[in-house]
């Protein structure tokens, strides 16, 4: 177990550091320092992170370039005819349908909330132990506007459907996780580090069994909960620092 855990220690010593950023989506956000334009950024580079990064980097970056590199700022402040210019952005399965509603929940959001932090921390109890209600609450909320298009569904995950939320998850850990290596933002301060759950995919499941941290098949949210379980035996207060060694012995090193 001590060895195990020094190993991992070292994992994520050897990852988490700012030679990460440059090759990874959270180096879009890292582009901005605005709360606000952090958020947002960070919240479309985590959607569109599936596939090569390299293409969800340029991708997002390229979104926000039609948002003038001002997120914040034309969420809450464009007209009708500013939306022209996003017609055409496309990023695999999300389109244009898809994106004009997340930039209609975002304005609406806004206009009447300083961060994005409160749509996920609004439907947290004080006793909650994992962000799970967090994440059912935002999903509900997300689509709680009149007239959501259904399509728009499958790019929000929820573990009331039982997903991992992994792109979710991954941006909780950029949103919340804060330490000296200057990787992650810190930037919220009402989700605790310890309420958070690991990013599961499949690179993640197979280091994790392959060091038997995990024995269940499917990569679903009880997946996510059993991996973070163990990793809660390796630090209490702050389990997913270790996404940073799984995730970099799966697709890093092809473990």
């Amino acid at each position: 177990m001590n060895n195990l855990t020094d190993f991992f220690n070292a994992k994520v010593a050897q990852y988490n550091q700012p030679a990460f950023i440059k090759d990874d989506p959270i180096c879009v956000p890292h582009r901005f320092t605005k709360l606000q334009d952090i958020e947002i950024a960070g919240f479309f580079a985590a959607i569109f992170a599936w596939g090569i990064r390299t293409t969800i980097i340029n991708k997002t970056n390229e979104l926000l370039k039609l948002m003038d590199d001002a997120p914040h700022d034309f969420i809450v402040h464009h007209q009708a005819q500013d939306l022209k210019k996003l017609l055409a952005f496309k990023h695999r399965t999300f389109n244009t349908t898809d994106l004009l509603y997340f930039v209609h929940f975002l304005q609406f959001h806004y206009q009447q909330h300083i961060s994005l932090e409160t749509a996920f921390t609004k439907w947290l109890s004080p006793n909650e132990t994992t962000i799970e209600q967090g994440l059912i609450g935002f999903h509900q909320y997300f689509f709680s506007l009149e007239d959501f298009p259904p399509r728009t569904k499958k790019h929000i995950a929820t573990p009331y459907k039982q997903s991992s939320c992994k792109r979710l998850n991954m941006y909780l850990r950029w949103m919340v996780r804060s330490d000296n290596a200057g990787v992650d933002f810190g930037v919220w301060n009402n989700i605790k580090p310890s309420q958070l759950i690991c990013p599961i995919d499949l690179h993640v499941a197979r280091v994790a069994k392959r060091f038997q941290l995990l024995d269940r098949q499917l990569v679903d949210w009880q997946a996510a909960l059993e991996l973070t379980s163990y990793l809660r035996t390796l630090d209490a207060e702050d389990p997913v620092k270790y996404d940073f060694a799984l995730f970099g012995l799966g697709v890093m090193e092809k473990f």
